[in-house]
Protein backbone atom coordinates (compact mmCIF):
# COMPACT_ATOMS: atom_id res chain seq x y z
CA UNK A 1 0.00 0.00 0.00
CA UNK A 2 1.08 3.22 -0.93
CA UNK A 3 1.54 6.40 1.62
CA UNK A 4 -1.45 8.09 1.87
CA UNK A 5 0.56 11.32 2.71
CA UNK A 6 2.53 10.74 -0.57
CA UNK A 7 2.08 13.92 -2.49
CA UNK A 8 0.66 13.60 -6.10
CA UNK A 9 0.61 16.08 -8.92
CA UNK A 10 -3.01 17.11 -9.04
CA UNK A 11 -4.29 18.05 -12.41
CA UNK A 12 -7.17 19.53 -13.21
CA UNK A 13 -9.26 18.38 -15.83
CA UNK A 14 -10.85 21.01 -17.69
CA UNK A 15 -8.47 22.16 -20.84
CA UNK A 16 -7.93 25.69 -22.29
CA UNK A 17 -9.28 26.84 -25.35
CA UNK A 18 -7.96 29.20 -27.21
CA UNK A 19 -10.77 31.01 -29.09
CA UNK A 20 -8.58 33.87 -30.62
CA UNK A 21 -5.72 35.64 -29.59
CA UNK A 22 -5.70 37.28 -26.32
CA UNK A 23 -8.85 35.59 -25.76
CA UNK A 24 -9.74 31.97 -23.87
CA UNK A 25 -12.40 30.08 -22.38
CA UNK A 26 -12.50 26.73 -20.70
CA UNK A 27 -14.79 23.49 -21.85
CA UNK A 28 -14.68 19.98 -21.22
CA UNK A 29 -12.30 17.66 -22.13
CA UNK A 30 -12.69 14.18 -23.11
CA UNK A 31 -10.28 11.33 -22.87
CA UNK A 32 -12.33 9.07 -26.17
CA UNK A 33 -14.05 11.92 -28.36
CA UNK A 34 -13.44 15.94 -29.17
CA UNK A 35 -15.77 18.26 -31.15
CA UNK A 36 -14.00 21.16 -30.30
CA UNK A 37 -11.32 21.45 -32.38
CA UNK A 38 -10.60 24.09 -35.48
CA UNK A 39 -7.49 22.95 -36.62
CA UNK A 40 -7.72 23.12 -40.86
CA UNK A 41 -6.80 20.57 -42.72
CA UNK A 42 -5.03 20.41 -46.29
CA UNK A 43 -3.79 18.30 -49.06
CA UNK A 44 -0.55 18.35 -49.95
CA UNK A 45 -1.74 17.86 -53.95
CA UNK A 46 -2.92 21.41 -53.80
CA UNK A 47 0.38 23.14 -53.33
CA UNK A 48 2.63 22.27 -56.38
CA UNK A 49 6.02 23.81 -57.34
CA UNK A 50 4.26 26.12 -59.99
CA UNK A 51 1.75 27.20 -58.00
CA UNK A 52 4.61 28.59 -54.40
CA UNK A 53 6.74 30.08 -57.03
CA UNK A 54 4.53 31.90 -58.94
CA UNK A 55 2.17 33.23 -56.05
CA UNK A 56 4.43 33.40 -52.80
CA UNK A 57 5.09 36.08 -51.43
CA UNK A 58 7.19 35.29 -48.73
CA UNK A 59 10.94 34.47 -48.62
CA UNK A 60 11.33 30.19 -47.37
CA UNK A 61 14.18 28.89 -45.45
CA UNK A 62 14.00 25.02 -45.40
CA UNK A 63 16.33 23.37 -42.08
CA UNK A 64 17.10 19.88 -42.33
CA UNK A 65 18.70 18.74 -38.77
CA UNK A 66 20.63 15.34 -39.37
CA UNK A 67 22.36 12.30 -37.29
CA UNK A 68 23.45 9.31 -39.38
CA UNK A 69 21.73 10.10 -42.51
CA UNK A 70 23.95 9.37 -45.00
CA UNK A 71 21.47 6.66 -46.99
CA UNK A 72 18.71 8.86 -47.08
CA UNK A 73 19.87 12.74 -47.07
CA UNK A 74 21.17 12.85 -50.37
CA UNK A 75 17.79 12.56 -52.49
CA UNK A 76 16.76 14.91 -49.92
CA UNK A 77 19.20 17.52 -50.69
CA UNK A 78 19.09 16.61 -54.12
CA UNK A 79 15.11 17.62 -54.31
CA UNK A 80 15.49 20.86 -52.30
CA UNK A 81 18.38 22.13 -54.59
CA UNK A 82 15.82 21.43 -57.17
CA UNK A 83 13.11 23.51 -55.42
CA UNK A 84 15.27 26.05 -55.04
CA UNK A 85 16.18 26.41 -58.85
CA UNK A 86 12.72 26.04 -59.82
CA UNK A 87 11.56 29.22 -57.37
CA UNK A 88 9.89 27.48 -54.52
CA UNK A 89 12.65 27.93 -51.67
CA UNK A 90 15.13 30.68 -50.93
CA UNK A 91 17.63 28.97 -48.53
CA UNK A 92 18.58 25.52 -47.22
CA UNK A 93 20.49 24.12 -44.49
CA UNK A 94 21.46 20.79 -43.54
CA UNK A 95 22.77 20.91 -40.06
CA UNK A 96 24.57 17.94 -39.56
CA UNK A 97 25.15 16.44 -35.81
CA UNK A 98 28.91 15.53 -36.94
CA UNK A 99 27.66 12.50 -38.69
CA UNK A 100 30.54 9.75 -38.94
CA UNK A 101 28.84 8.09 -41.89
CA UNK A 102 29.34 10.48 -44.24
CA UNK A 103 26.26 12.66 -44.43
CA UNK A 104 27.33 15.56 -44.68
CA UNK A 105 29.40 14.73 -47.71
CA UNK A 106 26.34 13.46 -49.06
CA UNK A 107 24.01 16.49 -48.99
CA UNK A 108 27.20 18.76 -50.11
CA UNK A 109 27.53 16.60 -53.17
CA UNK A 110 24.59 17.66 -53.89
CA UNK A 111 25.30 21.12 -53.47
CA UNK A 112 23.18 21.68 -50.43
CA UNK A 113 24.76 23.86 -47.86
CA UNK A 114 26.02 22.41 -44.63
CA UNK A 115 26.72 23.46 -40.84
CA UNK A 116 27.80 21.52 -38.16
CA UNK A 117 25.32 22.15 -35.55
CA UNK A 118 28.27 22.98 -33.04
CA UNK A 119 29.21 25.55 -35.02
CA UNK A 120 25.81 28.02 -34.47
CA UNK A 121 25.60 29.75 -31.36
CA UNK A 122 28.73 27.84 -29.94
CA UNK A 123 28.69 29.88 -26.74
CA UNK A 124 26.12 27.60 -25.69
CA UNK A 125 27.96 24.79 -25.29
CA UNK A 126 27.41 21.07 -26.81
CA UNK A 127 24.27 20.90 -28.58
CA UNK A 128 21.80 18.88 -26.78
CA UNK A 129 19.64 16.90 -28.95
CA UNK A 130 17.27 17.49 -32.18
CA UNK A 131 15.40 20.20 -30.98
CA UNK A 132 18.76 22.44 -29.82
CA UNK A 133 20.02 21.47 -33.79
CA UNK A 134 16.44 23.11 -34.88
CA UNK A 135 16.94 26.34 -32.40
CA UNK A 136 20.49 26.78 -33.47
CA UNK A 137 19.69 26.76 -36.95
CA UNK A 138 17.05 29.90 -36.13
CA UNK A 139 20.44 31.84 -36.13
CA UNK A 140 20.96 31.00 -39.86
CA UNK A 141 17.68 31.46 -41.54
CA UNK A 142 16.88 34.65 -43.49
CA UNK A 143 13.55 33.52 -44.73
CA UNK A 144 10.60 34.74 -43.75
CA UNK A 145 9.07 31.30 -43.05
CA UNK A 146 10.83 28.43 -41.93
CA UNK A 147 10.55 24.96 -42.98
CA UNK A 148 11.96 21.52 -41.11
CA UNK A 149 12.03 18.48 -42.44
CA UNK A 150 13.62 15.34 -41.18
CA UNK A 151 16.44 13.88 -42.73
CA UNK A 152 16.10 10.12 -42.59
CA UNK A 153 12.48 9.93 -44.50
CA UNK A 154 13.15 7.24 -47.22
CA UNK A 155 10.92 7.63 -50.40
CA UNK A 156 11.59 11.60 -50.15
CA UNK A 157 9.42 13.90 -52.43
CA UNK A 158 8.82 17.26 -53.63
CA UNK A 159 5.67 17.30 -51.79
CA UNK A 160 6.98 16.99 -48.33
CA UNK A 161 7.71 20.75 -48.81
CA UNK A 162 5.91 22.09 -51.02
CA UNK A 163 2.65 20.92 -48.95
CA UNK A 164 4.18 21.54 -45.52
CA UNK A 165 4.46 25.54 -46.99
CA UNK A 166 1.60 25.51 -49.18
CA UNK A 167 -1.12 26.57 -46.66
CA UNK A 168 1.41 29.06 -44.63
CA UNK A 169 2.27 30.44 -47.91
CA UNK A 170 -1.00 30.43 -49.95
CA UNK A 171 -3.79 30.38 -47.44
CA UNK A 172 -5.12 33.29 -45.11
CA UNK A 173 -4.41 33.32 -41.52
CA UNK A 174 -2.14 30.14 -40.97
CA UNK A 175 0.75 30.91 -38.53
CA UNK A 176 2.00 27.30 -38.49
CA UNK A 177 1.51 24.10 -40.46
CA UNK A 178 2.14 20.64 -39.14
CA UNK A 179 2.42 17.78 -41.90
CA UNK A 180 0.95 14.21 -41.26
CA UNK A 181 0.95 11.23 -42.66
CA UNK A 182 0.77 7.37 -43.04
CA UNK A 183 3.37 5.59 -41.58
CA UNK A 184 3.38 1.82 -42.81
CA UNK A 185 4.60 -0.53 -39.61
CA UNK A 186 7.70 -3.05 -41.28
CA UNK A 187 9.12 -6.44 -40.17
CA UNK A 188 11.62 -8.41 -41.45
CA UNK A 189 8.68 -10.71 -42.80
CA UNK A 190 5.63 -8.11 -43.32
CA UNK A 191 4.47 -4.50 -43.75
CA UNK A 192 1.28 -2.93 -42.14
CA UNK A 193 -0.06 -0.45 -43.69
CA UNK A 194 -0.61 1.61 -40.06
CA UNK A 195 1.35 1.08 -36.65
CA UNK A 196 4.76 3.26 -37.03
CA UNK A 197 3.85 5.68 -35.05
CA UNK A 198 3.86 4.73 -31.53
CA UNK A 199 4.97 7.16 -28.90
CA UNK A 200 2.42 9.13 -31.26
CA UNK A 201 -0.40 7.13 -30.73
CA UNK A 202 -0.13 6.16 -26.83
CA UNK A 203 1.57 9.20 -25.53
CA UNK A 204 1.02 12.36 -27.56
CA UNK A 205 -2.53 12.11 -29.24
CA UNK A 206 -3.82 10.81 -25.68
CA UNK A 207 -2.32 13.92 -23.84
CA UNK A 208 -3.46 16.60 -26.41
CA UNK A 209 -7.23 14.57 -26.36
CA UNK A 210 -7.05 14.63 -22.27
CA UNK A 211 -5.73 18.19 -21.84
CA UNK A 212 -5.97 20.56 -25.35
CA UNK A 213 -9.06 19.42 -26.85
CA UNK A 214 -8.62 21.37 -29.95
CA UNK A 215 -5.68 20.25 -30.39
CA UNK A 216 -7.26 16.59 -30.62
CA UNK A 217 -7.30 16.37 -34.52
CA UNK A 218 -3.68 16.83 -35.31
CA UNK A 219 -2.74 13.49 -37.08
CA UNK A 220 0.89 13.84 -36.04
CA UNK A 221 1.67 16.11 -33.55
CA UNK A 222 5.45 14.23 -33.28
CA UNK A 223 6.44 14.98 -37.31
CA UNK A 224 9.17 16.58 -37.65
CA UNK A 225 7.96 18.36 -41.36
CA UNK A 226 6.57 21.70 -40.14
CA UNK A 227 6.90 24.88 -41.01
CA UNK A 228 6.13 28.65 -39.44
CA UNK A 229 6.49 32.37 -39.75
CA UNK A 230 10.12 33.17 -38.45
CA UNK A 231 8.59 35.66 -36.13
CA UNK A 232 6.90 33.28 -34.64
CA UNK A 233 9.58 30.98 -33.77
CA UNK A 234 11.65 33.42 -32.77
CA UNK A 235 8.97 34.32 -29.94
CA UNK A 236 9.27 30.95 -28.17
CA UNK A 237 11.54 28.34 -26.74
CA UNK A 238 12.63 25.49 -27.90
CA UNK A 239 12.97 22.22 -25.80
CA UNK A 240 16.27 20.43 -26.86
CA UNK A 241 15.40 16.98 -27.60
CA UNK A 242 12.65 15.10 -28.93
CA UNK A 243 9.84 16.96 -27.55
CA UNK A 244 10.54 19.81 -29.65
CA UNK A 245 7.79 18.84 -32.13
CA UNK A 246 4.96 18.44 -29.31
CA UNK A 247 6.39 21.78 -27.58
CA UNK A 248 6.25 23.42 -30.57
CA UNK A 249 2.91 22.82 -30.84
CA UNK A 250 1.33 23.60 -27.56
CA UNK A 251 3.64 26.83 -27.15
CA UNK A 252 2.08 27.95 -30.66
CA UNK A 253 -1.41 26.66 -29.81
CA UNK A 254 -0.95 29.36 -26.35
CA UNK A 255 0.42 32.35 -28.71
CA UNK A 256 -1.78 32.37 -31.32
CA UNK A 257 -4.30 30.31 -31.07
CA UNK A 258 -5.76 26.56 -32.78
CA UNK A 259 -7.80 29.05 -35.39
CA UNK A 260 -3.91 29.79 -36.73
CA UNK A 261 -2.54 26.41 -36.72
CA UNK A 262 -3.25 23.98 -39.79
CA UNK A 263 -2.41 20.53 -41.22
CA UNK A 264 -1.38 18.89 -44.32
CA UNK A 265 -1.89 15.58 -45.34
CA UNK A 266 1.47 14.20 -47.38
CA UNK A 267 -0.21 10.43 -48.07
CA UNK A 268 2.89 8.36 -46.79
CA UNK A 269 5.95 8.40 -44.84
CA UNK A 270 8.59 6.10 -44.16
CA UNK A 271 11.62 6.06 -42.23
CA UNK A 272 13.60 3.32 -39.69
CA UNK A 273 11.36 2.20 -36.92
CA UNK A 274 13.09 2.47 -33.99
CA UNK A 275 13.47 -0.14 -31.33
CA UNK A 276 10.94 -0.25 -28.05
CA UNK A 277 13.90 0.15 -25.48
CA UNK A 278 14.36 3.90 -27.54
CA UNK A 279 11.12 4.79 -27.89
CA UNK A 280 10.51 5.09 -24.09
CA UNK A 281 13.08 7.80 -23.39
CA UNK A 282 11.06 9.70 -26.36
CA UNK A 283 7.94 9.15 -24.68
CA UNK A 284 9.53 10.11 -21.24
CA UNK A 285 10.85 13.64 -22.83
CA UNK A 286 7.30 14.61 -24.52
CA UNK A 287 5.33 13.95 -21.68
CA UNK A 288 7.62 16.07 -19.77
CA UNK A 289 7.42 18.99 -21.98
CA UNK A 290 3.44 18.53 -21.26
CA UNK A 291 3.55 18.66 -18.00
CA UNK A 292 5.65 21.75 -17.91
CA UNK A 293 2.96 23.57 -20.04
CA UNK A 294 0.36 22.36 -17.65
CA UNK A 295 1.99 23.87 -14.75
CA UNK A 296 2.54 27.19 -16.81
CA UNK A 297 -0.99 27.23 -17.28
CA UNK A 298 -1.81 26.11 -13.43
CA UNK A 299 -3.46 23.51 -13.95
CA UNK A 300 -0.62 21.17 -12.61
CA UNK A 301 0.73 21.37 -8.98
CA UNK A 302 3.60 19.63 -7.44
CA UNK A 303 4.78 17.82 -10.44
CA UNK A 304 7.63 16.76 -8.15
CA UNK A 305 9.71 16.45 -11.36
CA UNK A 306 12.37 18.21 -13.05
CA UNK A 307 10.88 19.43 -16.64
CA UNK A 308 13.18 18.93 -19.67
CA UNK A 309 16.04 21.74 -20.98
CA UNK A 310 14.81 23.97 -23.08
CA UNK A 311 16.60 27.43 -25.31
CA UNK A 312 15.27 30.62 -24.73
CA UNK A 313 13.36 32.22 -27.68
CA UNK A 314 15.73 32.93 -30.19
CA UNK A 315 14.73 36.80 -30.42
CA UNK A 316 15.79 37.57 -26.88
CA UNK A 317 18.96 35.65 -27.93
CA UNK A 318 19.66 37.86 -30.93
CA UNK A 319 18.11 41.13 -29.27
CA UNK A 320 21.02 40.80 -26.57
CA UNK A 321 23.35 40.21 -28.95
CA UNK A 322 22.68 43.07 -31.20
Amino acid sequence: MGDSTTKRPRITTLARRRIAPGTTDLVESSIWGNTTSVVRTFHHSSYPVERLAVERSATVSVVVPTRECATTIGPIAATLMDLVRRGAVDQVLIVDADSTDGTARAAAAEGAPVVSERRLLAQYGPVRGKGDAMWRALSACTGDVVCFLDGDSGHFGEHFVTGTLGPLLLEPDVAFVKAFFRRPFRTLRDESPEGGGRVTELTARPLLRRFWPELADVRQPLAGEMAARRELLWRLPFSVGYAVETALLLDVYREVGAAEVAQVDLDVRQNAHKPLAELAPMADEVLAAVMVRLEREGRLQDAGTPGPVERPPMGDVLAAAA
